[in-house]
């Protein structure tokens, strides 16, 4: 169902990059965003954006579940550290075909409908997690999940990127992160442990593991209620032909009685300059293969950091390091540095700039993976609560005692790693991965991202536990930390800040490699 709007008269408009005075251009641009009503647009993104929270919720589903289903009485549904291992990391392979599928997907359906496409293996997921009779259904759920996170990732962030306008679209930009922060925060809250109690039953959660899957339906089908009204994308709808229902999405999105034909006329323009399909012989073209490029070696690097395994292991990692809070409260704790972090980035994203948030972000995760790295190397093994050669989900059984309030090192170590994280690195990644993407390629580009992202996302989940419990917890976040100093230096060296510029004009920069276009 697609929302109608009256048309206005359309006056053709004489556009081109900066051929007014700067400082005229910059007032004319101004006094349109201002008049602009950005109610609508931010119901559409609210929308699309629950997938994002669908998404964080299943991400951390193992955090609070791996030490309850370690004990589980029944022998079909128990875990041990293997099994534990792929229930942490199969999510994330899952992501990586959704992320595949989405490449056909975004060109084929379209932004909106491809998001609403993911609440089918969403919702088949948690209905098998909640009435899992043993392991495989466990895991097949977490590939579902994982299916369906993998087709938001890339479809969620170029649908909002692409309805929104300079104005807003940083903001709106660091959504999809904040709506997943957001779900891991209430799956933390909603499976947070209880004190075990001095027999052998296992810790009960506050809700049950079974109905924490079942919560996590709430919000696909919100989602999915709420779509069915939001309007397309206007570029999709422009790139299919589709003219009049283009113009009268972006009539939704900008409000009633608003001029938006230059707007209009510009988008229609950079869709007419890109309206063949993307070439084999194209990608050799540096206005294609360069966004592309630095769109996938962000994500590559983002997942390289750690935040994927700190995320997934949270509470197993507090355990070893016998923080001197219950590993469950760290977790929520962690939860909302988390938020707040990536409120801060959505506020400060159009006024700071892009750039200067990423290299703050990698400054800080890299002195915390630092920090963390040597602590545990430093710290004896009695005040790290296990031997070094046992397994962190070994460990989440013991409960061990916290010695000394030095161990709220790690505690604090993990949050500003996490902060910084979720200032930048996080969200600015996607954000940047549908700023930058050539129109053309951008359906088949964000699925590529999302691809590479979750393989190496995989690759890390999987082969965490085994490297600490053969090499030991410091081994990782060293690793880590070297990644972290790349990313500051990659920072530096590819990355272009795009705040306040449109996507027109992004693309122009690629284009000809002119700076000119980006001041």
């Amino acid at each position: 169902m697609e929302p109608s709007v009256r048309e206005p008269l359309l006056r053709k408009p004489s556009f081109t990059y900066r051929t007014l005075p700067r400082s005229a251009a910059g007032r004319l641009d101004k006094e349109y965003l201002d008049s602009l009503r950005n109610q609508r647009l931010y119901l559409a993104a609210f929308a699309a954006v629950l997938g994002n929270f669908s998404f964080g919720f299943a991400l951390v589903y193992p955090s609070p579940v791996i030490p309850v289903l370690e004990a589980c009485p029944i022998p079909a549904l128990r875990l041990d550290s293997h099994k534990a291992s792929w229930f942490g990391s199969v999510f994330t392979l899952g992501a990586a075909a959704g992320g595949l599928s989405a490449m056909v997907l975004n060109d084929r359906l379209g932004r909106k409908l491809s998001i609403m496409f993911s609440a089918v293996p969403s919702a088949v997921g948690y209905a098998l997690m909640g009435s899992a009779q043993g392991v495989w259904m466990l895991l097949l759920g977490r590939v579902l999940t994982g299916f369906a996170g993998g087709v938001t990732s890339a479809s969620i962030p170029v649908y909002i990127s692409e309805i929104s306008h300079p104005g807003v679209r940083g903001l709106l930009g660091a959504c999809p992160q904040l709506m997943a922060v957001l779900g891991s925060l209430v799956l933390y809250a909603l499976g947070k442990l209880s004190p075990p109690n001095p027999a052998p039953a296992p810790a009960g959660l506050v809700l049950d593991w079974r109905w924490l899957a079942v919560a996590g339906e709430v919000p696909v089908f919100t989602m999915i209620l709420l779509l069915c009204f939001m309007p397309n994308s206007p570029r999709f709808l422009l790139s299919q032909g589709k003219e009049d229902e283009a113009l009268r999405s972006l009539g939704w999105l900008r409000g009633k009685d608003t001029d938006y034909a230059q707007e209009y006329e510009q988008i229609k323009d950079s869709v007419r300059k890109q309206s063949r399909r993307i070439s084999c012989a194209e990608i050799k073209d540096p206005f294609i293969y360069k966004p592309i490029l630095i769109a996938v070696l962000m994500r590559f690097l983002q997942q390289l950091s750690g935040v994927t395994c700190v995320l997934v292991y949270l509470q197993s990692i507090f355990k070893k390091t016998s923080v001197i809070l219950k590993p469950e409260y760290d977790a929520a704790l962690v939860g909302l540095v988390r938020l707040f972090s990536v409120a801060i980035a959505a506020a400060s994203m159009d006024k700071a700039g892009r750039k200067i948030l990423l290299f703050v972000s990698a400054g800080i995760m890299l002195a915390s993976n630092l920090t963390m790295g040597f602590y545990v190397h430093f710290m004896p093994h009695s005040l790290n609560g296990t031997a070094a050669n046992e397994t962190l989900v070994s460990s989440a059984s013991h409960g061990a005692q916290p010695m000394n309030y030095i161990t709220l090192i790690p505690l604090l170590a993990t949050m500003f790693f996490i902060m910084g994280y979720a200032m930048g690195w996080g969200p600015i990644t996607w954000l940047l991965m549908s700023e930058i993407l050539p129109l053309k390629a951008r359906g088949v580009a964000s699925g590529l991202c999302v691809v590479m992202s979750w393989l190496t996302a995989f690759m890390l989940t999987r082969f965490f536990l085994p490297v600490v419990e053969n090499f030991g917890l410091e081994v990782p976040f060293f690793f880590f930390a070297v990644i972290c100093a790349g990313n500051f230096l990659f920072t530096g060296c590819c990355v272009p800040e795009t705040k306040g510029r449109s996507l027109e004009q992004i693309e122009s920069y690629f284009r000809t490699g002119r700076r000119s276009f980006m001041r």
